[in-house]
């Protein structure tokens, strides 16, 4: 995938699905755990919107959409998006070597974007450690939150460096370090959240797929269900994404 597709995964896909609902609706969790499944899978894009043309297809032609009712959730589209996908990947096997361009890829993001990414994402940290630390009732659980918060948002501020170094800026070194450090702090955020918050997270997350369950297989919805948790955990503990993904 290239690098600006990536980028702007996330972007082109709600974009697209907003155009087919004819309705400018924000995306729920269940939707962005659908997005962050499809990517970390590399799903193309291009395949994604195939599979979403052909789930509105279906749709139309659906008792739900006779009875008025809208397609509002792209967990219908997941099965028609695989399909799509399945359909890309035996294409490509049959279509020989890929020819790769020797012209420089322009930088998706300027570095002035970038310096101000990790910056930002620096002082967030910082500051969910502190609202760590000032909460009732705080352990040696939500202490040890706090440290790793702290230490992350130091190891961003250690690769600013590299966005001032002369010559063409890795951008894949860059996300690799982002994607190990938000790796880390997703494990943390598991192991660490108190049982109540994991619970809460869990009973929404069963109603937003119950009306899809018998529509995904059992890895389909392992896999959502792990990105799921990790959204919702991100957003309870206000602690950033730090993938360059979310930059846009």
């Amino acid at each position: 995938m290239e690098s600006f597709n990536y980028f702007n995964y996330f972007t082109e896909i709600e974009e697209y699905f907003w155009r087919k609902r004819g309705a400018h609706l924000l995306v729920s969790p269940l939707d962005w755990a659908i997005l962050e499944t499809w990517q970390k899978a590399g799903v193309p894009i291009e395949a994604v919107l195939k599979g979403i043309d052909r789930a509105f297809e279906s749709w139309a032609r659906s008792r739900r959409a006779a009875g008025g009712r809208q397609l509002k959730s792209l967990a219908y589209c997941v099965d028609a998006v695989l399909d799509a996908a399945a359909e890309a990947a035996e294409a490509a096997a049959g279509s020989g070597p890929e020819v790769r361009s020797s012209r420089a890829a322009t930088e998706p993001f300027s570095r002035d974007e970038l310096h101000k990414y990790l910056e930002r994402n620096a002082k967030r940290l910082r500051g969910a450690a502190g609202k760590l630390r000032t909460g009732t009732g705080v352990g040696a659980r939500m202490e040890g939150l706090a440290v790793r918060f702290e230490e992350t948002a130091r190891k961003l501020e250690a690769a600013l460096p590299l966005l001032g170094a002369p010559g063409p800026l890795d951008l894949e070194d860059l996300e690799r370090r982002m994607t190990v450090l938000e790796g880390k702090l997703s494990a943390a955020l598991a192991a660490d959240a108190d049982e109540e918050a994991l619970l809460t997270i869990r009973r929404e997350m069963d109603r937003s797929l119950a009306p899809y369950r018998r529509k995904m297989s059992a890895e389909q919805l392992a896999q959502l269900e792990r990105q799921y948790t990790q959204k919702r955990l991100f957003e309870h503990f206000d602690v950033p994404r730090l993938s360059l993904f979310y930059l846009t």
